[in-house]
């Protein structure tokens, strides 16, 4: 299957920027998509923005849109989250997520997830 590791995370002030890196390893030509997804303690995990493997479009959620730029590496391994203007309801533990299949199986993989904190 495939492996994700997630860095980047930490304390921000409101209105500063953060960059979260995801590196992929093992079975990376079978995924579709990557993206980042965050959850908030009491809440449901939620999708930030997703990136195609194969066209590179990117899908953003409404409250990612316009301060948020999701992007691949040059070895196409790598995912990145620019994350600007942040807001302390940004706050959360992120996710890197990847889907795909391997053979006609689908699989969900899932980092371990980075700690972003958004606090003056």
């Amino acid at each position: 299957q495939v492996q994700l590791v997630e860095s980047g995370g930490g304390l921000e002030q409101p209105g500063g920027s953060l960059t979260l890196s995801c590196t992929a390893a093992g079975e990376t030509r079978s995924m579709y998509f990557m993206s980042w997804d965050r959850q908030i303690p009491g809440k449901e995990r939620e999708l930030v923005a997703r990136i195609s493997m194969f066209t590179d479009s990117t899908t953003y959620a409404d409250s990612a849109k316009g301060r948020f730029t999701i992007s691949r590496g040059d070895t196409k391994n790598t995912m990145y989250l620019q994350m600007n203007s942040v807001k302390p309801e940004d706050a959360a533990v992120y996710y890197c997520h990847a889907q795909g299949y391997i053979g006609s199986e689908r699989y969900d993989a899932w980092g371990q997830g980075t700690q972003v904190t958004v606090s003056s």
